[in-house]
């Protein structure tokens, strides 16, 4: 990156952010969305058609008069590499200005708990040396995953522990591109706010059925992360007698009977006893397996993800009389199966909520389903476009010039 390029993403951020998230608007869209007014907003918009970075995009629709140009970011002037972890792999994909992914979707499989940070950048250089775009072309990485995370400080309490420094100085050290941390949950509600179906409600809490059973949330239209991003720890309430130790260190945590994984070691242990099964004819049995043979009507599988999702609508129910949500999202890897989880997910409700607090709030199945998270790591750079980002990039020129 340029020193000039570096300003112009400095100068201008929220116009390209506007135009990332929305993919097309009016120079008066962008105006609404930035506060600043459409003189200003042309002058903007005129500046980055001549450094290259938009383009107009025919005229808008008009109820009378004239019609008012359209304008759109070029897709192929930077990239965005996002970087998608949950407990057993990771998803590495290229994107574009226009929010399309321009690579395969490489995956590399591990156990985190077991992960070594010098493994895992060995992998990301992996994947920049085969993707077939310069590492120049790439403004950020957006790395998100499990665990305890603090967005500001850069840190994964739980995984990828490095010594002497913070997970993302490790990684900027070694691939040179600057990089943004954030848990998994929160990219998802992120990628739902910006992409999917809670852009436009003001309050949402984001499911994310995934390997556990995270939570993004939005609160006042924006991505709410706590005193030290460490907030949506849901899969964690103790709701259980069940004597289970959870990952956590506590006993009888949600997570303990309606996680993914605990799906898995149930039905494990329903085919050790004879069940019968369309699970049983695999050699190993997984959560992809299960939610697979679920949609196929296998009434073992949707038993089990019945099961899972009337804890997960108990949880949901203390959710509900604490935060009074619009809406609430199923999104995440479990989702795709959204339709099973719905109606015993309403008989906890039914069950457990005053009526007068689930009148208001809507649940959502998500559209953006297993892309959730690599949609939300790549916005999570766009999020940083500005002060933060240009700071890491000139860091990184300056260690490189220093070397």
């Amino acid at each position: 990156m340029t020193a000039h390029s570096i300003e112009i993403l400095l100068n201008y951020s929220e116009a390209i952010k506007c135009l990332y998230y929305n993919e097309v608007l009016t120079s008066a869209d962008i105006s609404n969305y930035t506060g600043k007014s459409i003189p200003h907003t042309i002058k903007v918009l005129n500046e980055l058609i001549k450094e290259g970075y938009v383009a107009e995009k025919g005229f808008a629709s008009s109820s009378g008069g004239r019609k008012p140009l359209n304008y759109s970011l070029v897709a192929d002037t930077h990239y965005l590499l996002s970087v998608a972890l949950d407990q057993f792999s990771a998803q590495m994909v290229v994107v574009d200005m226009n929010n399309n992914f321009v690579s395969n979707v490489a995956r590399y499989e591990f156990d985190i708990h077991l992960l070594q940070a010098e493994t895992f950048v060995d992998d990301l250089k992996n994947f920049l040396e085969n993707c077939g775009l310069s590492k120049n072309n790439i403004l950020g990485i957006g790395l998100t995953m499990p665990g305890f995370v603090d967005t500001d400080a850069g840190i994964n309490y739980t995984f990828l522990k490095v010594e002497g420094q913070t997970l993302v100085e490790y990684i900027e050290q070694n691939i040179s591109i600057p990089v943004f941390l954030d848990n998994d949950s929160t990219a998802i509600a992120l990628a739902e706010q910006k992409f999917g179906v809670a852009a436009h409600i003001k309050n949402v809490m984001v499911l994310n059925l995934g390997w556990g059973i995270g939570l993004g949330m939005i609160l006042n239209d924006k991505i709410f992360r706590g005193n030290n991003g460490l907030a949506g720890e849901f899969s964690h309430i103790p709701l259980f007698k069940n004597g289970k130790l959870c990952i956590c260190g506590k006993h009888g945590c949600l997570e303990t009977e309606a996680s993914l994984i605990a799906v898995t070691a149930t039905a494990k242990e329903g085919i050790r006893q004879g069940q019968i099964t369309s699970l049983a004819n695999y050699k190993e049995v997984d959560a992809d397996v299960i939610i697979t043979e679920a949609i196929k009507g296998d009434v073992f599988s949707v038993k089990l993800i019945s099961e899972a999702a009337y804890h997960v609508g108990e949880g949901l129910a203390i959710l509900i009389h604490l935060m009074n949500p619009g809406a609430i999202v199923l999104s995440g890897k479990g989702s795709v199966v959204g339709k099973l989880w719905l109606a015993p997910i309403q008989q906890a409700i039914n069950e457990h909520c005053i009526p007068m607090l689930t009148n208001y709030t809507e649940f959502i199945i998500s559209n953006l389903n297993t892309k959730a998270q690599l949609i939300g790591g790549a916005a999570l750079v766009v999020e940083n476009f500005g002060k933060k980002l240009a700071d890491k990039m000139a860091a990184i020129e300056e260690n490189a010039f220093v070397s």
